[in-house]
């Protein structure tokens, strides 16, 4: 989501003609946008914004601003270590970003002008004393109706195959653990049309595949908009934006298990242009940690919503997010949760130890743990979710997949990198023809977490036109890629 928020700051500066510039050395405008879901990423964005001090001595005519999530928590108080600071804009207030710029480099242009006539060095320092003034800065946390509806737009690179679409903001959930809901708000959606109408606008740029972005993604309109035909508005909004003509691929996140229910489990199996990949959210194996985290579902139920899934899709990938640490988790719950994990083999999983966030009921539990205990265990699980994430990688080797070619690959751009059905990241030789295309991929080798394959030739080119899944097909006895709609591995 904060990539999402970033693009459309970003969109809205260039429309006014600014450009990007590869070096903050280069900038005018330096702008953070945070995250604060572990104290770790609020640090960095204070690391950051601390060294870039000795550059706002050296051009103080450059604004720089802290945006997104510990903006909204921390508001004015970051200018306080910070001088140099000049904005401070929280999550319901990314579309007036554009409008705080102009007004800080007209003040800063100002200042500079009138004392055009006067000493360089002592204009110097009178200019570092006056932007450092905190009267000078703006700060913007409020609340703002209809904020849900302002992430609308964005600039598209060339040949872009994907992009982001927000479809709500804030949440209702209230996990002990997140600090979400007070930088974010109450849930506000969009309306199906207006998703539509932005999905179909990509679409007809060139954008191939759509990704649905919501804090509790699959609670879309809960409040907001009614049933039909016992379907929840989050399902009537993917029979929406599946029928755009010219959209390939349809993703969602990040949805809460307590929101997949029947229509949704129906809606997988019979919508072909959902990937084939559910991100889902555990945190926890044992029953006693999610009830204390607040996660409103039990290690039973969330094991028997995997079933569910994986019988409505075949080959669908399945990952998650897991917290190790958390207050009160004796070794048992742990043992609980890495239980899980080996039953569930996930494709992949995010785990993370658990980090306090000021203000959050997880916060003021007595029982934390020692960090040296969340350590552990979190080494411990990585091992156990790297060795899932290898077994999935490496039953794909052979197979012939579907893969929408994103680009050059940010560690070796001598090749190209996409992404199957199943989220698999895929490295293959550069032909930049292929950037933004479906491309049929046989897989040669894994490599922990990505695989490596060759273009697949045929009579009509190496593109793919078969509308084949991510799942993977098996080479013919004699070496070429059966690449025709049979075949596909076993969940």
């Amino acid at each position: 989501m904060n990539e999402r928020d970033s693009e459309q700051v970003a969109h809205s500066l260039m429309a006014r003609g600014y450009e990007r510039v590869s070096k903050e050395s280069e900038a005018d405008v330096v702008l953070l946008n945070t995250c604060s879901v572990r104290d770790m990423a609020d640090q960095k964005a204070l690391g950051k914004m601390g060294m870039l001090g000795r550059l706002a001595k050296e051009r103080p005519h450059v604004v720089f601003g802290f945006l997104g999530c510990m903006a909204q928590a921390r508001g004015g108080e970051l200018l306080k270590g910070l001088p140099h600071v000049d904005l401070v804009v929280g999550t319901q207030k990314f579309h007036r970003v554009a409008d705080y710029v102009e007004e800080l480099i007209a003040k800063k242009k100002s200042w500079t002008s009138i004392n055009a006539q006067r000493s360089t060095l002592n204009v110097q320092r009178r200019m570092e004393n006056r932007m450092d003034d905190l009267r000078f800065s703006i700060v913007d946390v409020a609340e703002e109706a209809d904020s849900q509806s302002t992430i609308r737009e964005q600039q598209l690179t060339p040949r872009q195959a994907t992009a982001f679409v927000s479809i709500m903001q804030g949440c209702n959930m209230h996990c002990t653990f997140c600090i979400v809901p007070q930088t974010r708000g109450a849930e506000r959606s969009r309306s199906i049309n207006e998703i539509a109408s932005e999905v179909r606008d990509l679409v007809s740029r060139g954008v191939k595949e759509i990704t649905l972005l919501g804090q509790i993604v699959n609670l879309y309109g809960r409040h907001e908009f009614p049933k039909v035909d016992s379907k929840s508005p989050f399902v009537q909004l993917l029979e929406a934006v599946h029928q755009v003509e010219g959209l390939k691929r349809l993703r969602f996140t990040s949805p809460h298990p307590i929101g997949f229910r029947d229509d949704l489990i129906d809606a997988i199996s019979r919508l072909p242009k959902l990937a084939e990949h559910v991100h889902l959210p555990l945190q926890s194996g044992s029953n006693k940690i999610l009830k204390a985290m607040h996660r409103a579902y039990t290690a039973e139920k969330y094991v028997d919503l995997v079933r569910r899934i994986r019988r409505a899709r075949d080959c669908i990938a399945i990952t998650t997010d897991i917290i190790v640490g958390f207050p009160g988790e004796t070794e048992d719950d742990y043992k609980q949760t890495r239980d899980l994990v080996e039953e569930i083999q996930f494709d992949n999983a995010f785990v993370f130890r658990y980090s306090p966030r000021r203000d959050t009921p997880a916060a003021a539990m007595t029982d934390q743990i020692e960090e040296h205990t969340k350590e552990a265990r979190n080494q411990d699980l990585l091992r156990l979710v790297n060795e899932s994430t290898r077994r999935a990688g490496e039953r794909l080797v052979g197979q012939c997949v579907e893969v929408l070619c994103e680009g050059p690959s940010k560690t070796n751009p001598a090749r190209l990198m996409g992404r199957t059905s199943t989220n698999k990241i895929v490295l293959f030789e550069r032909d930049n023809e292929l950037i933004g295309e479906l491309v049929d991929i046989q897989i040669e080798r894994a490599n922990g977490f990505s695989l490596c394959g060759t273009p697949v030739q045929s009579s009509a080119g190496i593109l793919s036109d078969t509308g084949r899944t991510g799942c993977g097909e098996p080479v013919s006895s004699g070496g070429h890629p059966a690449c025709s709609n049979g075949a596909g591995l076993e969940a």
